[in-house]
């Protein structure tokens, strides 16, 4: 099997998608010489397996489009796959177009393909992409990066959350005016509650999977996040959001240890999957208003990572400053004035 490079390009990483090629791949035959190819032996169970584990599944191959749908439609796999790149350009782009839809890093994807020169084209455009031969495709359910500690019933339903938010994307480009007033009707519903121990999983697994939008990309076990979920001077909090074209699941959590007169945010934490939705504001904004409640001073731990730049920005428009440093730790304080109010569009409920 053919690894992704380089150390340091992504090798040992979770994968969160799998990008398959059609021909010699996912089936046996070349789909536009003989229309009645058949899938590879195992590959099937292979695609369920991941999906039920929360890996995602998507398709880049140079192929006719409509005759590809077509193929996987009859073969019951065609709603498995997201954004699917079926056209005659480089993969490289197909899963540079990928990534970025799917707002992952490339280092948390993997490409499937029986042609070891597509494979190499691949890995030299997009290094951080694991490129993995079409030859052993039937075991990538026993490979440690696609085998997750933790599968949590949201994790089951995280292709069909994907899918939910494509529709939404569709009715937003045919909404016609502006992001804040398509935002206005979707109905959110943003839920703050204190961890309880059936979320602690999920809460762990949004350790382990969130980076772009970690305030200081530290992870934290169940154990660990069970114990300050019980601790006398920390809170864990949780945030889920829904709107009217469903659940997204618990995509926000909040660590926030407790000492006299002061509240530190150890760790704030937002899915990709709400980047556009105010939420994390609105997470600080609760903390604020909380803080305020309680006349605390409320500060917050930021480590930069290269990749989190937007929580750092959130918290600027959220209205903390810079109060001090210790080495890659950046220590911010919240004004101490009258938070402002929750967004219009978003239904904030407090437990």
């Amino acid at each position: 099997m053919t690894g992704a490079g380089p150390a340091g390009t992504g090798a040992g990483r979770p994968v969160k998608c799998v990008v398959w090629d059609l021909d010699h791949t996912l089936w046996d035959g070349v789909l536009l010489e003989d229309p009645r190819v058949r899938l590879r032996p195992g590959v099937a169970a292979v695609i369920r397996t991941l999906d039920s584990r929360g890996i995602l599944h998507s398709i880049a191959s140079r192929n006719d489009h409509d005759a590809a749908v077509a193929a996987l439609d009859r073969f019951g796999l065609l709603d498995y796959f997201l954004y699917p790149q079926i056209t005659w350009g480089a993969k490289s782009e197909s899963i540079r177009a990928i990534g970025q839809t799917l707002n992952l890093g490339l280092d948390s994807l993997a490409f499937v393909d029986d042609d070891p020169v597509e494979r190499a084209e691949v890995q030299f455009s997009l290094p951080a992409v694991r490129c993995l031969d079409a030859g052993d495709a039937a075991g990538l359910a026993d490979r440690p990066e696609l085998s997750p500690r933790l599968v949590t019933d949201e994790a089951r339903l995280r292709r069909r959350m994907y899918q939910a938010a494509r529709v939404r994307e569709d009715d937003a480009a045919r909404f016609g005016g502006p992001p804040e007033a398509f935002l206005a009707t979707l109905g959110m519903r943003l839920q703050i509650t204190a961890a309880r121990p059936e979320d602690l999983a999920r809460a762990e697994e949004l350790t382990l999977r969130t980076n772009q939008l970690n305030t200081t990309g530290r992870t934290y076990s169940r154990a660990e996040l069970d114990a300050l979920r019980r601790s006398n001077d920390h809170d864990l909090l949780v945030a889920r959001l829904a709107d009217r074209y469903g659940p997204y699941g618990t995509i926000g959590l909040a660590l926030v240890g407790r000492a006299p007169g002061t509240w530190v945010i150890k760790l704030l934490l937002v899915s990709c999957r709400v980047i556009s939705r105010g939420i994390g504001a609105a997470l600080l904004n609760h903390l604020r208003r909380a803080a305020h409640g309680a006349g605390v001073r409320l500060q917050a731990d930021f480590v930069p990572s290269g990749r989190n730049r937007m929580m750092r920005i959130t918290y600027t428009f959220a209205g903390f400053r810079e109060v001090g440093r210790r080495g890659e730790l950046v220590r911010l304080e919240a004004d101490r004035g009258e938070p402002p109010p929750f967004p219009d569009y978003l239904q904030v409920n407090v437990d």
